[in-house]
């Protein structure tokens, strides 16, 4: 029933107490019960839907689970086996005068060739030849953990200590390596360190994702580095060569053609920040400014002159 409103099914609102779900059940078991109305498979698939919003909103912890991750992520804790464990439809049904045996069997048949239907959870899970398939344990619920990282811990890799809550509500140290390339968005599992699950089954997993800090020299997009590097105004007419930084401490030499723009960006192949997945890295991007002096003394206005007096 993913994706269904349990509520809407049985026609009750959010708030209802649990008196208020048995008696709604009650009356639509008894209007929707394939005893009334044998082959009527739209009758069947309506009791099945409504015994099944009932095995879970008369349920005290099974309906807080419901309200609290909604249908789809109850459904993925919850098989249909756990959903109607321990419900008392059975008991209900039985105060109608329908016994117990198979559910949607068939049963036996009753005076009039009329065939009995009749409920039973457990062969909900039977699939061919009346084989009882077992449903997976419940899993506890993932955690996700965020990390604060620098551009560099990216670019090279790095070790970074968490405190985790364990199973007994105690906290865990856990040392954690971050692989190169875990850029914004990236995220580690670490198996079975989520939350610990409430029926017995096994615990969630433990996501751990980056959160990239500011860079007083670098900015990132993905995995590409950009940096912003200035030049003189005459250096930018004449060309010339500067040092550039990567993010892993080594010193570029970067040619500046004659006639570059301002805002000029220039590319070092392979130098940002490597994939977290497979090989190679992004590029480092140099982007060029030109500072214009705002004032100019008397021996630079005469050359200033002179250079326009050639057309330039």
């Amino acid at each position: 029933m993913a994706g269904k409103d349990y509520y809407k099914s049985l026609g009750v609102s959010k708030n209802a107490s649990s008196e208020e779900i048995k008696k709604a059940y009650r009356k639509l078991a008894m209007k929707y019960h394939p005893d009334h109305a044998a082959g009527n498979k739209t009758n069947e698939e309506k009791f099945k839907e409504i015994s099944e919003a009932y095995a879970v909103l008369s349920d005290t912890e099974k309906r807080k689970q419901y309200d609290t991750f909604g249908s789809e992520g109850f459904q993925q804790q919850f098989s249909q086996e756990d959903i109607f464990r321990g419900s008392n439809i059975e008991d209900i049904l039985k105060e109608f005068g329908f016994g117990g045996g198979a559910f949607f069997s068939g049963g036996r048949k009753m005076g009039g060739g009329k065939r009995r239907f009749s409920f039973n959870p457990e062969s909900m899970f039977n699939f061919g030849g009346g084989r009882q398939q077992q449903s997976a344990p419940v899993k506890g619920s993932d955690v996700e953990y965020e990390i604060p990282l620098t551009l560099y811990d990216i670019a090279t890799g790095t070790s970074k200590t968490v405190s985790i809550q364990n199973p007994t509500g105690g906290t865990e140290t856990l040392t954690i390596k971050i692989p190169r390339g875990m850029i914004t968005g990236k995220k580690l599992r670490i198996a079975g360190r989520g939350q610990p699950s409430p029926y017995g089954g096994p615990a969630g997993d433990l996501y751990i994702k980056s959160k990239i800090v500011g860079d007083p020299v670098f900015q990132h997009k993905g995995n590409d580095l950009y940096l912003n590097r200035e030049i003189k105004l005459s250096e930018a007419l004449l060309g010339t060569q500067i040092s550039i930084p990567t993010i892993d401490g080594k010193q570029l030499k970067l040619k500046i053609p004659p006639g570059t723009k301002h805002k000029n960006k220039m590319r070092l192949a392979g130098n940002g920040i490597p994939h977290m997945k497979g090989s190679g890295s992004g590029d480092l991007y140099v982007v060029i400014h030109i500072s214009m002096p705002k004032k100019l003394n008397k021996d630079q206005k005469k050359l200033i002159k002179r250079l326009a007096e050639t057309g330039l």
